[in-house]
């Protein structure tokens, strides 16, 4: 379709990286003003199709033409003058500047010889108005949260004069109140006249915003739909190439002895505040316990003190009769616990070690991967190859670094390693974050399927979906204290929402484990 106002139009892309075709015969038009989602599976080329568009990757083959006309885009610096910004998933700010430093790097403005600051400032201050990307300019970025941060990566675009604006999973740090506010800013930036595509897994989010949807499967485009005309669940099966169950069904609840038990815990955050303040609770044998709270009340610091990453202030961590309370986090481990941690890349994976070695990380000691400290490589190998096929890990191989797979599959890497070791207790935190549908799908099966074991499994997400279709009790925690205890077939997301900001349900005994 040939349209006065498209902006962007990539013809039969393909990029094939030695005889892997990454994207194979890739169509997408973008029109001013719109905002156009790229959704498709972890892996299936959408990462690597806007790499090209913003210079990072040439295409094998294919043509782009920006503003009716066919170039050739380089490098960054060439798609930067033809106003394409991309706000990668991981930031790239550096953490020691101050927020005007982050912006203004590399495009700083000057007076002759000398460097104007309060020039730049107001130009940023100017543009922090205009689409209501509250900052504060002197701040380090280092001082800042992580919506401040994403804020800092769409001003320094627009304040080099992106018009064309490219956002990859830009929601997968955001609690819900961010992601709300987060979608207002793309609305005003469309409603300004720029175009941006959004990369992302959520079908909510793709509802919420997005005018039209561009699906990807294993490199290949497979339509572009109008939003209003497309229901989620038909986005799902064409995103993965089947049906998909937006909907679980679990088991009889089939509970054991208590697993953990956690006893008027104390835990001070970073700056020496209590950050969890006397907090009891118990997961039993084939029981989920979902805690749910907004980003900050205590999350972080609660999951580090059971698996020993912080030192506890007061009270108690029992783990299957054993008190653990401040033990080494091997000893932890070695008692029957597993940890998918919320940040794969800083505590889950080493990057620049191979998927096979990564899977092993917790057990590599132990046979049949060692014996009396003689590495077995064909066991290890032997290992991964089956994990990789079990939980489908999209990778040419297990000897590649695990730094070059996609986020999605990296995740993937983390929980086959922490599953398949077996433990009772399974701390499970932000599991699915930056997933697509299917493998969210897969990944809550199995979560299922550990708790029909006979697994305790404590679950922390900041997606109230998951926390109500997943949990067997839902704990919310505010300001680092337990605000009520509830059963998700007896609540909803607004009383829930009620008491993440701490108003407490009336005549609730919060100290009722079990209630």
């Amino acid at each position: 379709m040939e349209n006065k106002n498209t902006v962007i139009e990539m013809k039969h892309i393909v990029k094939d990286f030695n005889g892997f075709k990454a994207n194979n015969d890739i169509n997408l038009q973008l029109h001013k003003g719109e905002i156009l989602a790229l959704l498709g599976e972890n892996g299936a080329g959408k990462s690597t199709l806007m790499s090209i568009l913003s210079g990072l990757l040439e295409p094998t083959s294919g043509e782009i033409i920006v503003n009716g006309k066919k170039i050739n885009i380089a490098n960054p610096t060439s798609a930067k003058k033809l106003g394409i910004g991309m706000v990668h998933q991981h930031f790239m700010l550096a953490n020691s500047f101050t927020v005007l430093e982050n912006i203004i790097l590399g495009h700083e403005t000057t007076h002759g010889p000398v460097l104007d600051i309060k020039k730049a400032k107001e130009k940023v201050l100017a543009l922090s108005e205009r689409y209501h990307l509250t900052i504060d300019p002197d701040k380090k970025v280092a001082d800042i949260t992580v919506a401040q941060q994403q804020r800092v990566e769409i001003l320094k675009i627009l304040y080099r004069g992106a018009n064309i604006l490219i956002f990859d999973e830009p929601t997968a740090v955001l609690t819900p109140q961010e992601i709300k506010e987060f979608m207002n800013i793309l609305k005003r930036l469309a409603q300004e006249g720029k175009s941006i595509i959004l990369i992302t897994h959520k079908l909510e989010e793709i509802k919420a915003v997005a005018d039209e949807v561009t699906i990807i499967r294993a490199g290949q485009d497979v339509g572009t739909y109008q939003v209003k005309d497309i229901s989620n669940q038909r986005m799902a099966e064409l995103m993965v190439g089947h049906a998909v169950e937006m909907k679980l069904t679990k088991r009889a609840e089939n509970f054991g002895q208590n697993i953990l038990e956690v006893k008027d815990l104390q835990v001070k955050e970073n700056r020496g505040n209590l950050a969890i303040k006397g907090l009891s609770l118990s997961i039993r044998a084939g029981e989920i316990l979902g805690i749910a709270g907004i980003d900050g009340n205590g999350q972080d610091e609660l999951v580090e003190a059971i698996t020993g990453l912080r030192h506890a202030n007061q009270g108690s961590v029992i783990i299957n009769g054993q008190d653990m309370t401040n033990k080494p986090t091997r000893k932890i481990t070695e008692q029957g616990v597993s940890s998918i941690p919320a940040d794969r890349q800083k505590y889950g994976l080493i990057l620049q070690m191979s998927v096979a070695d990564n899977l092993i990380l917790q057990s590599y000691y132990h046979k049949p991967f060692s014996h009396h400290g003689i590495i077995n490589f064909a066991a290890i190998k032997e290992h991964a190859k089956a994990a990789v096929k079990k939980f489908d890990i999209r990778t040419a191989s297990s000897d590649l670094p695990t730094g070059e797979l996609s986020g999605g599959n990296q995740q993937k890497v983390t929980i086959a390693r922490e599953l398949e070791r077996g433990s009772d207790l399974i701390i499970a935190f932000q599991p699915t974050r930056g997933l697509d549908v299917g493998a969210i799908e897969y990944i809550h099966k199995q979560l299922l399927k550990e708790r029909d074991r006979g697994k305790a499994i404590l679950l922390v997400s900041y997606e109230l979906n998951e926390i109500m279709q997943l949990s067997d009790r839902i704990l919310v925690l505010h300001d680092g204290q337990k605000s009520g205890v509830v059963k998700p077939d007896q609540t909803n997301e607004t009383e829930l929402g009620l008491l993440m900001t701490g108003i407490q349900k009336e005549g609730q005994d919060l100290d009722q484990s079990f209630s």
